[in-house]
């Protein structure tokens, strides 16, 4: 009987280990879309920010129109701003674009899996660092904006109350994204950083067993439009425009044109009917 099991067993235990020593496949991947080229000076970025300071969504759209990009930045009607300041136009963007793009999780937890609450929380920690901001934040410079694709994921409010300012502590001017934001109404109540998103609604729960951080920093869908690292992104009530960086300071030029063709109009209509002028119309006060 021993000489019959114990070879039969020696063959087992080898089968066992020669499949564990076999080599494991791992997929290539390849990225179609590569990332373009720009200047990212200091000098450049004020070049353009100053081009397009105070210009508004509908005068860049129009500029866009005149060189051949009709609705190719234009974002859908339904990223809107979490809250509107007509007062000061504190809730307009202007930025360059730091992209992110989030997916559905692969790890996901039922009721009574933990036996401890310490556990539970364990558990958090370590999924919030599938899910961490640290990288994009750290790519960034001041005067940015970070463009979120959440991929549809529901009920993810990675935007808080909480780490929505810190991205502003490190510079960064707006969030666009295509899901939604929580804690809304401290994020109103501060207006430490403009926030637009899907529908100017609330999503509630946390990212641990929701969402996980897939890359940043590569061209991502937003809203219906193919946003680069870098594009110009523009927010005000009337929604969000996203500029390529090589288009920038022609498109730019032809809106301030616009823009400041609509600014003499509406003065002269102010005096016409009597309403105070405001600073929309500041360059234009004094003609008659």
């Amino acid at each position: 009987m021993k000489a019959i099991v114990y070879p039969f067993l020696l063959l087992l235990l080898l089968t066992a280990v020669n499949a564990t020593a076999q080599e494991l496949y791992t997929p290539v991947g390849v990225k179609m879309l590569e990332n373009k080229s720009f200047d990212n000076s200091d000098e450049a970025r004020q070049e353009i920010l100053e081009l397009y300071q105070n210009l508004r969504v509908t005068d860049v759209l129009d500029g866009m129109d005149l060189i051949g990009l009709q609705d190719i930045g234009l974002m859908h009607n339904d990223i809107r701003p979490l809250w509107r300041d007509v007062d000061d136009f504190s809730h307009r963007v202007l930025g360059f674009a730091v992209t992110v793009r989030y997916v559905p999780t692969d790890v996901r937890v039922g009721q009574n899996s933990f036996d401890k609450i310490d556990d539970a929380k364990a558990w958090k920690s370590e999924q919030y660092g599938r899910a961490s901001d640290r990288g994009w934040v750290q790519s960034g410079k001041p005067g940015d904006v970070v463009v979120m694709d959440v991929n549809g994921v529901e009920e993810t409010g990675n935007i808080g109350s909480n780490n929505s300012l810190g991205w502003a502590e490190n510079g960064f001017v707006g969030v666009i994204t295509n899901g939604g934001a929580r804690d809304t109404d401290e994020i109103i109540k501060t207006r430490g950083i403009p926030v637009y998103c899907r529908n100017a609604y609330s999503t509630r729960g946390i990212r641990p067993g929701r969402l996980i951080i897939e890359s940043y920093n590569f061209p991502i869908n937003c809203g219906g439009v193919l946003v680069y690292p870098g594009d110009l992104i523009v927010a005000d009530g009337d929604g969000v425009i996203v500029v390529p960086r090589e288009h920038a300071k022609q498109a730019g030029q032809l809106a301030r044109e616009i823009m400041e063709g609509d600014q003499r109009g509406r003065a002269s209509r102010y005096r016409n009917l009597g309403i105070p002028l405001d600073e929309t119309v500041k360059p234009y006060q004094e003609e008659k």
